[in-house]
């Protein structure tokens, strides 16, 4: 839809509804396949390694943005001249995303089912957002652990590039460079930080991140904000994505672990897509308005903020390494 709507110019205030449609759409679809591909990882892999298995998620969420990012620069670089870009290229990456799309949808016909829904498919009944329920509890914590995490992750991805250039000066291709070059350390810390829950657990981690995030996000924004210079910029923002893959990389399987296999994609997938929707996607729209007004710095202790409110919740929820409802003797 995106990659084909016509322009403002063409069939006025349509343009923009149709793309405000596409959104929406993008924006549902992936609170779904969030669950269903957190609950896959997390029951495909053998139980002394679901940690590592399911931080492959992000890799590939932060591998689309890099692919994005590449795609961005081969056009600019070897195609297109900026206005061809902004008049038309713009389209391409979209064209090739749906063409993506198509080949994951025909992948997917073929994936086996995991054992763990087999052995209950029999027991699956009724509908799964009444049976969701029966686990307000759960739904609540994931709500909880979710909200700071998701504000750091979008601000330090979606946000970085818009932060970086305008805060502090650096062109847009070297701010393009510096966002392609830490996305890469984001997705060499996943799987780090998932092999390493497996082996000391899931809270220390959250911990971890709370902890860091609450202490660090502000002045890591507030030297980032005056720094002129790439190669700061570049480890300022890797700086935090030492604290916040310790979030990422373990998200998923943390709320998996909390739903038994009846209800585990669902309620996966429902609370995450809303906390997301209030705090995630929100945060680059959150803080370019606390820019327009002049006081950017308010933003930096919102999302600080934000993620102490979730480090409550990791500090007294349990550990699901420990205790997790994948695994029936538990």
């Amino acid at each position: 839809m995106i990659a084909v709507s016509p322009t403002y110019a063409t069939i006025g205030l349509w343009a923009p509804a149709l793309l405000a449609l596409a959104r929406i759409i993008q924006g549902l679809s992936l609170g779904g396949e969030y669950g269903a591909s957190a609950t896959y990882l997390s029951e495909v892999a053998d139980p002394p390694h679901r940690g590592f298995y399911s931080s492959f998620q992000y890799v590939t969420l932060i591998g689309g943005q890099l692919i994005a990012i590449v795609v961005l620069l081969v056009l600019q670089k070897l195609f297109l001249s900026p206005e061809e870009l902004k008049a038309w290229g713009w389209r391409i990456p979209f064209a090739i995303g749906a063409m993506l799309a198509i080949f994951v949808a025909l992948m997917r016909r073929n994936l086996p089912e995991t054992n763990a829904f087999k052995s209950e498919r029999k027991k699956l009944s009724g509908s799964a957002l009444r049976e969701l329920l029966r686990y307000p509890r759960e739904v609540l914590l994931v709500i909880g652990l979710t909200a700071g995490g998701t504000a750091a992750f979008y601000t330090f991805t979606t946000y970085m590039q818009t932060f970086v250039h305008l805060s502090t000066g650096i062109s847009e291709e070297h701010t393009t460079l510096v966002i392609l070059a830490t996305l890469i350390v984001a997705s060499l810390l996943q799987p780090i930080y998932g092999a390493l829950s497996d082996r000391i657990g899931r809270k220390p981690l959250l911990i971890f991140f709370g902890v860091a995030g609450s202490l660090l996000t502000v002045p890591i924004l507030y030297a980032l904000r005056e720094t002129k210079s790439e190669f700061t910029a570049f480890l300022l923002i890797s700086a935090a994505w030492l604290f916040t893959a310790a979030y990422t990389s373990i998200n998923a399987i943390v709320k998996a672990e909390l739903f038994p296999t009846s209800i585990r994609a669902t309620g996966v997938a429902v609370p995450y897509a809303f906390t997301v929707s209030v705090f995630g996607g929100t945060a680059p729209a959150i803080a370019l308005y606390f820019k327009q007004r002049g006081v950017e710095q308010w933003f930096f202790y919102y999302l600080a903020g934000i993620i102490a409110l979730s480090l409550i919740i990791y500090v007294t929820m349990r550990d699901t390494k420990q205790i997790s409802a994948m695994d029936p003797a538990e």
